[in-house]
């Protein structure tokens, strides 16, 4: 046979396989695609992940907790305080109750990138724990009132800060007493011995209160910067002066120095830190001064939370003492 019998032999074949290749690509078979009922049953985890969760009633006498959020507390319908949310998780659950805008009071910085994938708004307003002044009163009380609800306050474990932040919105909006929003404070679990935080709650009006939120600021920062390492460290300071004389007196107020609250100070000590851990000068040195600053936030959390639950002196000043040791080994590589 010639090579021109064989060429005119393959041109059949060809043209068949140019008409396989031309074909619309719907009617060639897909292996990786999963048939109908595969694809259906695949889905459902997404639409149960997306379930809606119910938000705690306005006179539950108990917290809710729900997935990566603690400490849930309505102060009336639309005002919920709680802790931080904690990773993607509690981010999904705070989407799943309906929130639509967060209003941070704690001095860490937000995760507003978090927020925004699901569809939320961040407000940064940071308070301390000696109380929150008329000027940041009227502020998230304004947060409240204008932006899109329910509105989640938060601090850090949801039951001092974010509780008298929002008591003292609410009262001035009208929505609660004085009494009231006490009484939610003590579910959320604000220790008595926060007596700064208690008393911006007493004081708390909704008297004239058109005029005076149209006073307050409506910038509504999604981050507010956090102090310099130095400006935080010079509070560090103070507060463990503070702690030491507060320590001498037993671990209660000093009778030369009636504006101290141990609580308050310990809690001010931990805040301080984590402003620190966070500050732009931490972020340019190596890791290991974020670990150790994280190991100090974690041990002064852990004193605060013992003169808040009574314990011995002899324990608080173990506590005290670790605080202590964390800052002189710190100190020795990067301060001395």
């Amino acid at each position: 046979m010639t090579s021109t019998h064989v060429r005119r032999s393959l041109i059949p074949t060809l043209v068949l396989l140019m008409s396989a290749c031309s074909a619309p690509e719907s009617k060639l078979p897909t292996a990786s695609a999963p048939p109908p009922a595969q694809a259906h049953a695949a889905a459902k985890p997404a639409a149960s992940a997306a379930a809606p969760l119910p938000r705690p009633a306005a006179g539950a006498d108990k917290i809710a907790e729900y997935p990566g959020l603690h400490n849930v507390v309505a102060y009336s319908d639309g005002i919920y305080s709680g802790s931080v949310p904690h990773g993607e998780e509690g981010f999904e659950s705070l989407e799943r109750m309906g929130i639509q805008t967060i209003i941070s009071v704690d001095g860490s910085l937000p995760e507003v990138e978090e927020a925004k994938a699901h569809g939320l708004r961040y407000v940064h307003l940071p308070i301390g724990y000696e109380g929150i002044d008329e000027k940041r009163t009227l502020e998230i009380a304004r947060a409240v009132e204008d932006l899109p609800g329910p509105v989640y306050i938060h601090c850090h474990h949801g039951k001092h800060r974010s509780a008298g932040a929002a008591g003292s919105a609410a009262v001035t909006l009208g929505r609660l007493t004085s009494d009231q929003a006490t009484a939610r404070m003590k579910v959320s679990g604000t220790a008595e011995n926060y007596t700064g935080l208690y008393a911006c709650v007493a004081v708390a009006t909704p008297k004239d209160a058109k005029r005076r939120l149209s006073s307050a600021s409506n910038a509504f920062p999604s981050v507010s910067p956090p102090d310099s390492y130095v400006a935080a460290m010079v509070i560090v300071d103070e507060a463990n002066d503070a702690l030491k004389a507060i320590e001498k007196a037993g671990w209660k107020t000093p009778a030369d120095h009636p504006d101290l609250v141990p609580a308050e100070e310990a809690g001010r000590l931990a805040d301080s830190l984590r402003a620190a851990a966070e500050s732009d000068e931490t972020k340019s040195h190596e890791a290991e001064l974020r670990q150790w600053l994280d190991a100090a936030v974690g041990r002064a959390e852990a004193l605060e939370e013992g003169i808040v639950g009574k314990m011995a002196p002899e324990e608080l000043s173990k506590r005290m003492k670790a605080v202590a040791q964390d800052c002189k080994t710190c100190h020795a590589k990067y301060r001395d």
